[in-house]
């Protein structure tokens, strides 16, 4: 069994040059497994039942809780939450509607989250962020909310080497 990590790219674009497609699916942890020990399961049309079924399993025995997608999906369960969230919240801070810890004051006063999306934009990582944007064709624009967002992105944090809570600093400091 070959299995990726990745947590965008769907197992079916890559299966055929595996060598075995039937026996290759994705198995994507969120950060911080050791907090948040999901593991998300995604098989593509061709994967085998009880492979798929064996990385579930191989998920529970390491004491990860593996949740079972029943068909491909970019972004997976997780992501496909999650981006569209750190999405608003840095066009707000794009816009300049408002600065990010405001942005991030509001979501945890409002929800009780334990943390905003610019210190989740800290831990996903600003240059995986900047990636994941520049994928829409609009962030080419610089007169686009996108164009906006990726130009702060790369010229704020990832230029001058705040990339987020492994480097020390991004939105917020970690020294």
């Amino acid at each position: 069994i070959l299995a990726t990590n990745t947590s965008t790219l769907l197992p079916s674009s890559l299966a055929q040059y595996t060598g075995r497609p039937e026996k290759y699916l994705a198995l994507h942890f969120a950060n911080n497994i050791w907090k948040q020990n999901t593991a998300e399961v995604m098989g593509h049309p061709g994967t085998d039942p009880a492979a798929y079924e064996e990385v579930a399993q191989f998920a529970a025995d390491i004491s990860m809780v593996p949740l079972r997608l029943k068909k491909e999906k970019n972004g997976y369960l997780l992501n496909s939450m999650l981006v569209p969230f750190l999405m608003a919240a840095q066009s707000l801070w794009a816009e300049d509607i408002a600065d990010f810890e405001t942005i991030d004051k509001t979501w945890v006063l409002a929800t009780g989250a334990p943390m905003g999306p610019f210190r989740i934009l800290d831990i996903v990582g600003i240059t995986t962020a900047y990636n994941i944007l520049t994928n829409n064709p609009a962030a080419a624009d610089p007169n686009t909310t996108y164009g906006k967002m990726a130009k702060r992105l790369k010229e704020e944090y990832i230029d001058t080497g705040k990339l987020g809570i492994n480097a020390g600093e991004g939105f917020y400091k970690y020294k």
